[in-house]
């Protein structure tokens, strides 16, 4: 019989929420639906068992540009390999993100292909630590050289009704590090000021 990929391994059901990286999909340029479901098809390179999918579903823009189209979002969790990293797996997100078409930004929240943002990675946590201040070449002026810039968890995941929505199909019981309320119960205390409409399950 042919797997479809809704189907859970044995192991995979097995393996706890807090012991997987779960990943936001967003899209709002090009057909977006079929950019989610590729790329959820190639997040399946990074895990070590069958990836856990969300449900599709159609959010409106938040903080974007005016007139921004509306999203495509979905969340895949992941058990990551042994060898893997919170920052390694962030750098093949972005690579990804690359693959798809994705632009360094001229605008802040622009429509974009593909945006993968790493929401959790088991209990690891991450602050963005500062190194030093460093002078730019030929200026004037000094810039912050960040030792990593990733910040786990998602530091706005949880106020994200597009993050939430669709975690909460595949995690409902999942506590968020730093969170003391679940993700499901998260959820139904967010404000209704975003749109979420289902679109399609996972193929």
């Amino acid at each position: 019989m042919k797997n479809t990929g809704r189907t859970l391994t044995d192991s995979a059901l097995r393996t706890p929420h807090s012991a997987l990286a779960f990943v936001a999909l967003g899209s709002n340029l090009g057909d977006s639906r079929q950019i989610i479901l590729d790329a959820m098809a190639r997040l399946q390179r990074f895990s070590g068992e069958l990836i856990r999918k969300s449900s599709l579903w159609q959010t409106s823009p938040v903080d974007c540009p005016p007139d921004s189209p509306k999203f495509a979002n979905a969340v895949a969790g992941l058990v990551p390999r042994a060898d893997e990293t919170p920052e390694s797996l962030l750098a093949k997100l972005q690579s990804l993100e690359k693959e798809f078409g994705r632009q360094a930004k001229k605008i802040l929240n622009e429509p974009r292909p593909l945006d993968l943002d790493l929401i959790a990675f088991g209990s690891e946590t991450r602050a963005g630590t500062v190194a030093a201040l460093v002078k730019a070449r030929n200026r004037r002026f000094y810039k912050r050289r960040y030792e990593s810039e990733l910040i786990l968890p998602h530091p706005r995941a949880h106020l994200r009704r597009f993050v939430l929505q669709p975690l909460s199909e595949i995690a409902p019981d999942l506590v968020l590090p730093g969170q003391t309320k679940s993700v499901l119960d998260l959820l139904c205390e967010l404000p209704e000021a975003e749109t979420v409409v289902w679109l399609s399950s996972p193929i």
